[in-house]
C-alpha cells in the first residue's frame, strides 16, 4: 500500500483505495469509520497508510461515534472524514441531522456506500435523500478516478461553506478498477484548536433556531455553487436527452448513441437551471439513476415548474426499476426509447445451468458448533431464534436454522426482549462480538432493567470477520501509533446487570451443550460468550496448525450425522461414504465429537 503515498505516477486502483488516495491529496488529519462492505477496504487501507501519511485513523464503536469524533476535529480546524456503508448512516442519522446546524471549520467529508442489489446488506437504502433531508450538499463520483477527485473537491467545498459535504458512493463504484493519476499529496494538519463559540455549537433551542436560518441560506449558497460546477456537465448534442449520476453515467457513455447527455455530480443541490436549460428543447428526456426516482423527481417538478413541455421517462413511467442495480442489459432493453450502439449486442447466457451455491459458514467455523449445541440445548421444542448481522446470519441455512428475526445491528438483544415478554416461547439471541460492542450493549442493559427472560449467546470470534477481519475492543488496537488491550467481554456483560455469565469454547462442543442447556433453563435472562477465533483469521495470521482427520469407513454405518446435522463444507456424501475434503478441512474436530460412532478420527 506504500504505492498510495507517493507523490506523481498512474495507477490502476479500485475505487476504494482512490478514495484513499483521496484522503492523502486532500491532507486529512482525522478518519474514523465503523467496517461495512462496501466501504471497508478504506478502513483496511488507511490502517497502514495513515499514520506513515501523518493522519489518525480509526474503528470507532459504531458509526455514530465516527461522525462525532471527525466532527469534532473538523470543528477544531483538522480537516476530517466519516464513512460507513448505507445502513451505517440511519446509525449516525442523530449527530448527522444536527452536525449540518453546527457546521465545521475545516473540511469534513461524510461517504455513504450504498448497496444496490443488497450484494452484502439487508436492505437497498437510497441515502441521497439523507442530503436533502439534512441540507448537506453532496457529490456522487462515477468512476474510481472521479471518486478521487471529487473527494479533493468535497473539502474545498466543505471549506467555503463551512458545512461537511455527503459523498454518496455505490457498489459499482467502490469495487470498479480504473487508471488514476497521482498529484501531490499532502501533509495533513494534525492538531488543531477548538475556539469555543456556544452560540454555534451548542444548539439549544434559542441557538438553533439562529442556526436553522444559516442552515437555509448556506444551501442558497451551495446551489449557486451547483450551477457553476465543473461536476455537473453535458455531453453530446441531440433532441433526445439522458441525465445520470454515479455509475449509471458510464453505462450511457458506453451503450448509448445519438443523445445528449446531462451527467451530475453535484447533486444536491440539484443545479435547477442547468437542468432547465438541457431540457428546453428536447423531445424526451430519459432520467437513468439507480434506486430510488431522486432526480427525476427533481426534472419532472423543473419542467412543471418553468411550464417546459418534455416527456420525461423513468421509474414513475415504468420504463425502469426502482429494485436493484442497473447492468448493460437493462440498457439494451430500452431500445425503444434510446438508440443503443449497434455493436453493441446482449451478452450470451450459457447454455449450461448452473447450480446454485448460497453462502455458507466456512468448513471449520466456531459459530457452525455453537448452533449445533443451541439446538441439542433447546431440543424439540425449539425457540424463536432472533439474530443480528454479521456472517453467523448464514446461521438460517439448513441444517442449522438458527436465524428466524434479523432487522438491523444490535437488534437481536432488543427484539429477544420483545419476544420474552410478548410469547411463552423460548427466546435465544445472537450476537457478533463486535456487533455487541456496536449496538448490543444498551440492548442488554435494557433486559437486565426490564427483568427480560431470553438467552443471548455472544459469538466471539476475535474479530469483525464479515467485513474483513478489523479490529474491535474485544481484540484490542495494534496499528498505528495506539495500542490497546483486548477490552475482555464478561465483565462488561456483569456490569450490564446480567448474573448468568459463561464463557465457553465451541470446539468442545459437549461442554457447551450442558452450559447452553443451563442458560436456556435459567429462569431470567442469561448470556453465554462462545469464545473461538475464526479460523480465516488464524490462517491469515500464519497461526492455524490444522489437525488432519479421516473417516474409518469399517465404522462408519452411513447414518449421515455428521451431514444432515453438522453440515460442514468439508464434509461430502458420495453415493455412499461420507468423506473428508483434505483441501477444506482446518481440523476443527466438530464432526467427530457429533458422530455417534467415533467413526471420524484424527490422522496420526
Amino acid at each position: 500500500m506504500d504505492r498510495l503515498l507517493a507523490n506523481s505516477g498512474r495507477l490502476l486502483l479500485l475505487g476504494n483505495e482512490a478514495i484513499a488516495r483521496g484522503l492523502i491529496e486532500a491532507g486529512v488529519g482525522v478518519a474514523a469509520t465503523y467496517p461495512g462492505t462496501p466501504s471497508s477496504e478504506v478502513g483496511s487501507i488507511l490502517e497502514e497508510i495513515a499514520a506513515p501519511a501523518g493522519m489518525y485513523f480509526e474503528y470507532s464503536i459504531n458509526e455514530k461515534v465516527a461522525v462525532e469524533v471527525a466532527g469534532a476535529a473538523a470543528a477544531s480546524g483538522v480537516r476530517s472524514f466519516a464513512f460507513m456503508k448505507h445502513v451505517g448512516l440511519n446509525v449516525a442519522s442523530d449527530a448527522f441531522m444536527t452536525l449540518s446546524y453546527t457546521g465545521v471549520r475545516a473540511g469534513m467529508v461524510i461517504m455513504t456506500a450504498d448497496d444496490p442489489s443488497c450484494h452484502s446488506s439487508q436492505n437497498e437504502q437510497d441515502n441521497r435523500y439523507y442530503a436533502k433531508l439534512g441540507l448537506y450538499p453532496m457529490l456522487e463520483p462515477s468512476t474510481p478516478a472521479e471518486a478521487r477527485d471529487m473527494l479533493v473537491e468535497a473539502y474545498r467545498i466543505s471549506e467555503l461553506l463551512q458545512v461537511p459535504v455527503l459523498f454518496r458512493t455505490t457498489t459499482r463504484v467502490n469495487h470498479a478498477r480504473g487508471a488514476v493519476e497521482l498529484h501531490k499529496a499532502f501533509t495533513p494538519t494534525r492538531r488543531g484548536r477548538f475556539e469555543k463559540d456556544p452560540q454555534r455549537f451548542v444548539p439549544v433551542p434559542a441557538n438553533a433556531r439562529l442556526l436553522r436560518v444559516e442552515q437555509l441560506k448556506r444551501m442558497e449558497r451551495a446551489l449557486r455553487m451547483s450551477e457553476g460546477s465543473t461536476l455537473n456537465f453535458v455531453t453530446g448534442s441531440s433532441r433526445v436527452g439522458v441525465v445520470t449520476s454515479g455509475v449509471t453515467y458510464t453505462y450511457a457513455k458506453e451503450w448509448l448513441q445519438d443523445v445528449e447527455i446531462l451527467k451530475l455530480g453535484f447533486t444536491n443541490p440539484v443545479p435547477e437551471d442547468k437542468v432547465r436549460r438541457f431540457l428546453e428543447g428536447k423531445q424526451r428526456v430519459v432520467v437513468l439513476e439507480e434506486l430510488e426516482p431522486y432526480l427525476e423527481d427533481e426534472v419532472r417538478r423543473i419542467a412543471q415548474q418553468y411550464n417546459i413541455y418534455v416527456e420525461v421517462l423513468g421509474k414513475h413511467t415504468k420504463h425502469l426499476p426502482r429494485a436493484f442495480e442497473f447492468s448493460p442489459d437493462l440498457i439494451i432493453s430500452l431500445s425503444s426509447i434510446l438508440k443503443v450502439r449497434e455493436e453493441k449486442k446482449p451478452l450470451p447466457l450459457p447454455s449450461i445451468k448452473l447450480p446454485s451455491r448460497p453462502p455458507v459458514l466456512c468448513a471449520g467455523c466456531p459459530h457452525r458448533a455453537t448452533y449445533y449445541a443451541v439446538k441439542k440445548a433447546v431440543g424439540k421444542d425449539g425457540a424463536i431464534y432472533s439474530s443480528d448481522i454479521g456472517c453467523y446470519t448464514l446461521g438460517i441455512q439448513p441444517p442449522m436454522q438458527t436465524v428466524d428475526y434479523v432487522l438491523c445491528m444490535g437488534a437481536s438483544v432488543g427484539a429477544a426482549g420483545g419476544f420474552s415478554e410478548a410469547t411463552e416461547q423460548k427466546v435465544v439471541a445472537f450476537i457478533g462480538d463486535s456487533t455487541f460492542f456496536h449496538a448490543g450493549i444498551p440492548p442488554l442493559i435494557n433486559a437486565a432493567f426490564n427483568r427480560h427472560k431470553f438467552t443471548l449467546v455472544i459469538l466471539d470470534n476475535r474479530t469483525t470477520a464479515m467485513t474483513g477481519h478489523q479490529p474491535n475492543p474485544g481484540t484490542g488496537r495494534e496499528f498505528g501509533s495506539v495500542q490497546s488491550p483486548p477490552m475482555p467481554l464478561e465483565p462488561l456483560v456483569r456490569a450490564c446487570g446480567v448474573e448468568f455469565v459463561h464463557t465457553v469454547d465451541p470446539y468442545n462442543i459437549k461442554d457447551t451443550i450442558e452450559v447452553m442447556k443451563e442458560a436456556v433453563q435459567y429462569d431470567g435472562l442469561s448470556v453465554v460468550i462462545s469464545k473461538h477465533a475464526c479460523p480465516l483469521l488464524k490462517t491469515k495470521e500464519g497461526k492455524l496448525v490444522p489437525t488432519r482427520y479421516e473417516i474409518d469407513q469399517e465404522k462408519c454405518v452411513r447414518c449421515y450425522t455428521c451431514v444432515s446435522r453438522f453440515s460442514c463444507p468439508a464434509l461430502s456424501k458420495e453415493g455412499g461414504p461420507v468423506k473428508i475434503d483434505a483441501t477444506m478441512c482446518i481440523g476443527c474436530g466438530g464432526c467427530a465429537q457429533v458422530c455417534p460412532k467415533q467413526a471420524i478420527e484424527v490422522v496420526r
